[in-house]
Formats: C-alpha cells, structure tokens, sequence
C-alpha cells in the first residue's frame, strides 16, 4: 500500500510541474514578443580639441590581455607561452613564471594596450590558437600630440574616467551619464574645444625647454594670454609627461605649476605695485623720490630701523625711473605715500589673493595677507614682489588687465562644448571681473614698461626693435625651506611682456625656477626668451611690425593642413596622407582603425577599392 502511495505521488507532481509550464508558456505567447534587454548604452568620450579643431586627446579601443589557468591547453602552454612573450615584449619565460605563480585562476598580463601592440594576439584568437588567453576590448583614451599642453589636456584612468587637468575638470561633460537604453546603443559626449593654439603652443614649449635645460632649472613656466578676451592661446609647465605614459614619469611632472604653484614673485610685481599707487592718487607723473642705494626708515621704540637695499644708486627718482630700472628704494619710498588698507585693496583688485575661476583643478589663491597682520616692513617689501604669493595665471590676468585698459578679464582655457551633431552644448564667452585702474592709469604703467624695453632699461635684452614690446623683469631670492631665510643660492627669474603698448593685445610670461646656469637674473635669462615668444606670436597672428611687410597676411596665418580622409562603403587610397590627417578616423566607432608608425602612409589594409563593411579592421602602416 505505501509503494503505490509513493507510485501516485510521484506521478501527481509530474503532472503538476507540467501544468505549470504549460502555464508558464500560455502566458507569455499571450503577452508578444520579448522586448530587447535593457542595458546601459556605451558612452564615447567627447574629444579635447585646440582652437583650430585639431584633437588633442580622443577615444579609441583599447586592449587587455588577460589568462583564465582553467582553459590553458597544457600540450601548448610553452607555443603559447613564446607567442604572449614576443608579441607584448615580456622577458623569456616570464608568461610561465605568471601563470605558475598567481594566486587566482584569472590574471592580466598587460592592460590599456593599443590595438596595434596586440595585433598579433587577437589574428592568433581569430585562428583559434592561445587556449585560455583572453583578449578584453575598452575604451581607452589616445592623445596624438603626446607631450604637447600636457598639464591642460590631462590624462584619464584605468576606467577612462578624468583624473587630471581638463578631462578631469570636465570628465562629466566630456562622459554624460547615459539612461539606460537597448543593447548596442552608443552615447557620444560632446567635444571640448580649447583657446590653446597647438602650432603656438608647440613653438613656446620649444621655447621653453632650450631655457629650462639651458639653465638646469627645477621648473619653467611660458604662457600666452589675450589681453582683451582673456583667452590663454599657450601653456607652457616644464618638467611635463606624456599622457599617453603618464604612469612612467614621477608624480613631479604632472604638477600643473601655472595654475597651482605658489611663489613670490620679485620685481615683476611693481607694475602692479606702481599701477595701483598711481590709480589711489599716492603718486602721480610728477612725483619723485631719492634713492641712495636702499629704502631707510626709521622706527620709534627698539625694534630695529628698516633697510632694503637696491640694485644700485638711481639718485632722484620719478615712478617711469622706477620701473625702468626697477628700484626698489623708489618702490619703497612710494609705497610710503598711501595707507596700509588702500594698498592691500589695490592689489586685492587685480586679483592677488584669490582663485582666477581658471577651469584647471587645483588652482591656488597665492597668498596676500589681511593688512591687520602686516609689520611695519610689509608694506614696501610686498611692493617689491616679498611677502606676497602669486600663480604665473594671475600674473598674467593681472598683467591683461593693465593691457585691457584696466579691466581685469577671467582667464580661459575653454572655447565651448559641441555636440556631435553641431549643436553648441555649452560656450564659455570672455567674461569681464571688474575695472581695476583707469585707462588713464594703465596706460601711463604701460609707456613705462616701453621704456623699461629700450636700452638703459632692465628689460632691454627683451627689446626687439621692430616689435612695440612693453617688458618688466624680476629676479627673486627664495626660501630655504630648512632655514626659513631667504636662500643664498635659490632664485626665481622672470619676465613679464605686453605687445604691441600702442594697442595692446598680447601679454607673454616667464618663470624659471631656480635656474643653475651661468646667471639667475631675469633680466638674462628669461627676457630673451619672452622676446623670441613675442616675434613667434606676432608673426602667427600677423602683427604689424615695423621693417616687414605682412599687407598679405590680414588675419592669422593658416598653416597647411590636408583634410580629414573619409572611409565610405569602399576603401578610399589612403598611402602618402601625413598621420596628423588620420588622425579623426580613430573617432569612428564603426569599424576599428590602426596607425602604426610615424610619417606618412605606407602601406593599407584593407587595399584601395575593397569593401569596407561595418566591424571592418583598418591597419595604415606609415614611414
């Protein structure tokens, strides 16, 4: 009797579980067809572009190579073994030594490799070879001009998520947050352009460099900024890295020191310092002053006399002398003939002590203390560049200011955001922050900065003669950090430019820090380089300049570029193009394109006339 009991109740649960799906499937033919599963659609970062369009940093397929131990065909391990070594340049055996030795079944061998750098391994998968070998394909991130505004564009992570410079500051535009969607749909972020002007750009890190390594110097800053628009047009941050091998450089070569190193500048700032006691009425072109070879003045009490010596003795002195000569006495004495509050607030105006709004992260505010906390040494020793903190962009913003006829512009690296199908998602316009000085004021700062250009004058080695080129240079002792006294053997040299004085339109800056060549004063250094800087982007922007004709050069100078190819249905011939023409394919999502080499294209697959269907992998050989 319990047999058949068990019999029967087998027999109903049979019957049950097939009721049940035949449920199952009523209901679902009842229902229609299945809708396509839901999934986050793949996101296309936006490209960073210069101001002409030329990319600077854009997305393309990245490789990982990975093993899973479990799959690995043990008769072949040693032939594959050998292949995984000479095709990512590991040493022999180490493939084995990894696989033998890692604490988990699943490992990577290298990650973020270029298509072409795993050629070899993906034809060797297609042929089914490597067993066990797993070839991961990402988004990655490829910047064509390698070195070239490094410290602006940035660089990207692991996840091709920002991390530094610009694909940080705008990593949410560039990559949106995509709704989820069907699966094999593509989201494309928009394009970021940039104020900086690749050619330019190019040239002042040239530049750069030859000063940087002429003089063994610990850093080197060069920027280019358009007075009346505050567009910075070059970047210049030595030591810089390639973002592309970010992680092969030290820590030290991403620090974006324009934007965030603090320092105190010297004798540049005595334009800032001139410009503001002429604005207060302290000062005016009448006024004089006497310098014996240092600023003396007496304090009552005990605490000691104050004494700053100058570059030398000027005798009688009018603020066009100070600046020419940059006397420091003169500086002092000046300082003297307005109050402590209205100065500080003076310098508060042209920026000093805040965040320029620069869209880089990290910015510094420098450092210009509240005028309770000032000694009585502060006031002419801040005036001489001591005691005050700058970044090169608020020198350069506040430099603007006196070339925009005294209004202060919020400097830019951002043109706008545009979407791929034109539409501008967002555009960053030339934004005024405040009148700082008077026309009046600035341009009298700015005939002085003339003079300080022409011979006799401190910036005479920046005087190019056919360039109406206003100059202030500067050279400062800095701190040693194990004394907390001035340093005896560190300095900062500088150069500060602003052309054409007639009608200002360009300001150029210098910094080298702590140079150990044959001299550290800016004046030898860094104003021939500002000079060189000047002709460079006079030229480029077609300035007239006395003694050249550039009647056939209304605008900007157009530098030759081929246009951008077009792959179609059909394989376009592609050989003699340069890699720079190339370089927008890398963009299509379509179909996969590899650029090996450098120069122009060699050789193409697939060969001219065939069919290019979507999936299809491009390979250009170039020499």
């Amino acid at each position: 009797m319990k047999r058949e009991v068990r019999y029967w109740t087998v027999i109903g649960l049979i019957v049950a579980g097939a009721l049940a799906v035949l449920w199952r499937y009523g209901e679902l033919a009842a229902r229609g067809p299945v809708e396509p599963r839901i999934v986050a659609p793949e996101v296309v970062r936006g490209a960073i572009l210069d101001a002409e369009g030329r990319p600077l940093a854009v997305d393309v397929s990245l490789y990982n190579i990975a093993v899973w131990r479990p799959s690995l065909d043990r008769d072949e391990l040693a032939a594959t073994g050998k292949l995984i070594e000479s095709e990512l340049g590991l040493s022999e055996g180490e493939f084995l030594r990894r696989v033998e030795t890692s604490p988990t079944d699943f490992l990577y061998l290298a990650k973020r490799l270029q298509a072409s750098a795993v050629a070899g391994v993906r034809e060797a998968k297609t042929e089914g070879r490597l067993a066990g070998v797993v070839v991961e394909k990402t988004a990655g991130r490829l910047y064509p001009e390698e070195r070239l505004a490094s410290h602006v564009v940035g660089f990207v992570g692991d996840e091709n998520r920002g991390l530094s410079g610009l694909e940080g500051r705008y990593d949410a535009e560039l990559s949106p947050a995509a709704e989820p969607g069907r699966a094999g749909a593509i989201v494309y972020g928009p394009d970021l352009r940039l104020t900086i002007d690749a050619d330019l750009q190019h040239a002042f890190e040239e530049i750069a460099l030859e000063v940087h390594e002429g003089n063994s110097a610990e850093a080197t800053m060069l920027l280019a900024l358009e007075a009346k628009t505050g567009a910075i047009k070059a970047y210049v941050s030595l030591p810089d890295y390639n973002p592309n091998d970010y992680r092969d450089y030290p820590r030290d070569a991403w620090y974006d020191r324009p934007s965030q190193y603090a320092y105190e500048p010297g004798s540049v700032f005595k334009v800032f310092s001139i410009a503001g006691l002429l604005e207060l009425g302290g000062i005016d072109p009448s006024s004089t002053f006497v310098c014996d070879g240092a600023y003396e003045r007496e304090v009552p009490g005990e605490e000691p006399d104050i004494r700053i010596k100058c570059l030398g003795t000027h005798g009688t002195v009018d603020f066009e002398d100070i600046l020419t000569l940059s006397c420091n006495a003169g500086t002092g004495y000046a300082s003297d003939t307005v109050s402590t509050v209205d100065f500080h607030d003076a310098l508060r105006q042209f920026g000093f002590g805040s965040r320029s709004g620069i869209t880089l992260p990290g910015e510094t505010a420098g450092l210009l203390r509240e005028p309770q906390t000032w000694s009585l040494r502060s006031k002419p020793t801040i005036a001489i560049g001591q005691e005050v903190l700058v970044s090169a962009v608020q020198v350069a913003a506040a430099a603007g200011a006196l070339a925009n006829g005294g209004v202060l512009m919020k400097p830019r690296l951002v043109e706008e955001l545009r979407g791929r199908d034109g539409s501008v998602v967002a555009r960053e316009e030339p934004t005024p922050v405040r009148r700082v000085v008077s026309e009046a004021t600035a341009r009298l700062v700015l005939d002085a900065m003339r003079r300080t250009a022409g011979e006799g004058g401190t910036g005479r080695r920046a005087g190019t003669g056919d360039i109406d080129l206003g100059v202030k240079t500067g050279t400062a002792q800095m701190i040693d950090p194990a004394t907390g006294a001035y340093s005896d053997t560190d300095f900062l040299a500088s150069t500060l430019g602003i052309f054409p004085i007639a009608d200002p339109r360009w300001v150029v800056y210098m910094v080298v820090v702590k140079p150990r060549g044959s001299s550290y004063f800016g004046e030898r250094i860094a104003a021939p380089a500002v000079r060189e800087a000047a002709e460079i982007l006079a030229t480029l922007e077609g300035l007239g300049r006395p003694g050249m004709t550039v009647a056939s050069h209304p605008g900007r100078i157009e530098l030759e570029t081929p246009a951008a190819p077009s792959i179609g249905d059909t394989m376009p011939d592609l050989r003699g193009l340069p890699k720079r023409s190339l370089l927008p394919l890398l963009s299509r999502t379509d179909i996969s394109v590899e650029i090996s080499g450098e120069g122009r294209v060699t050789s193409q697959e697939p060969a001219p006339g065939e069919p290019v269907p979507p999936g299809t992998a491009v390979r250009l050989m170039l020499e």
